[in-house]
């Protein structure tokens, strides 16, 4: 816990606030921008305002600054630096606001500037800013519809102004209400970071973090991000591979469900229950050394039998794989029969379409 509201000497202490921060480094101190409501409402105004606090190390002590920033009125600070140095803050209170911060990053250095051109219809929230190619990206949650989608508008100035360009991401097929984003390169990757309410979905106040890779055309316009479980990053073939966080499954015969409906934090569980029904889990390194042994935890109420390939779902054989008849868990080996080299994306295949749960794959 870094930062607690009846801590703060400006914040109402019952006020359930600091949604949504955000905190970024500069010369050795780390700021961190939180949302809350002032108790003291003759002198800050009602709702909310945003306040700092700063620390000498990413995990703190943070210190929190008797006042809030004066002149904000709203929620979700979202804090950028320049290439030149400058500091900008942005916020949303039914649109989005932006404005210079001051080079003690404490104070505004501006006026408030509502960034326009945006839709006007449905609510805005969240903004982040990023900068590509000296084009400035302001990109936020926007409720065209009944749920937040992830769009995007495109300014050559951190203030813009900037002009509505395209959606990042579609509305949540699975009704999750909600959608923040967060956009950073890391090695000349750009990946999308944003949540979900994955770990509970009858409830989407509680939210788990997901990331996908983000691609951009040539024009510098953003292409469209499909959200995967499989997410960022590559798998190391000899640690245990969550195919249930796949990259793709078949049109029938494959799902997903939770391993224990009471306790969700046990992760997740593959089904499969006819002939070719597949998943696909992508970014899986084998190594350049022969690998002679697969494990799966898994279980089959009938018997059934699955196939290990890579490349596609007719890809060459890596192991075929017996379950034996269980209603438990077991720990399931089988020889590798073709061992492939370096990074493949790797699909587990039905064989006989009696149906198999498979919770992890390990090579060895």
């Amino acid at each position: 816990m870094i930062v607690t509201q009846n801590k703060v000497p400006w914040v109402k202490p019952d006020s359930y606030s600091m949604w949504a921060p955000d905190c970024i480094e500069r010369n050795g101190k780390y700021y961190f921008y939180f949302p809350s409501a002032a108790k003291d409402t003759v002198k800050y105004g009602r709702g909310f305002t945003v306040g700092v606090a700063v620390a000498d190390q990413p995990e703190g002590p943070y210190i929190p600054q008797p006042e809030p920033i004066i002149g904000i009125k709203g929620i979700d600070p979202n804090v950028f630096i320049d290439k030149d140095g400058q500091a900008y803050l942005y916020w949303s209170a039914g649109s989005i606001y932006g404005a210079k911060l001051k080079a003690n990053m404490l104070e505004l250095d501006s006026e408030v500037k509502i960034l326009g051109q945006l839709p006007t219809r449905g609510l805005k929230e969240g903004p982040y800013m990023f900068e590509r190619n000296n084009m400035y990206y302001l990109t936020y949650p926007h409720v065209e519809n009944k749920i937040e989608r992830l769009e995007y508008a495109i300014g050559d100035n951190p203030l813009g102004p900037f002009k509505f360009t395209g959606v990042i991401m579609d509305e949540s097929p699975t009704g999750c209400w909600t959608n923040h984003q967060s956009i950073i390169e890391f090695k000349n990757q750009w990946y999308l970071f944003y949540h979900h309410n994955d770990y509970s979905p009858n409830f989407d106040k509680a939210r788990s973090v997901r990331a996908d890779s983000l691609f951009f055309n040539a024009d510098g316009t953003i292409k469209k991000v499909v959200p995967t479980l499989r997410g960022i990053g590559v798998s190391d073939a000899t640690k245990e591979i969550q195919i249930d966080r796949y990259s793709a499954i078949s049109d029938n015969g494959a799902s997903i469900e939770f391993i224990d409906t009471l306790d969700r934090f046990k992760g997740w569980k593959t089904i499969l229950n006819e002939p070719g029904a597949w998943v696909q889990y992508n970014t899986v390194d084998f190594g350049m050394k022969a690998l002679k042994s697969v494990y799966i935890n898994a279980m089959s109420a009938a018997g059934g039998t699955v196939q290990l390939r890579v490349g596609s779902v007719t890809g060459p054989l890596i192991a075929e794989v017996r379950i034996p008849k269980s209603s438990q868990w077991k720990m399931v080996k089988a020889l590798v029969a073709k061992s492939p080299k370096g990074v493949n994306n790797l699909f587990l295949v039905s064989k006989d379409g009696k149906q198999v749960e498979a919770d992890w794959i390990r090579f060895e």
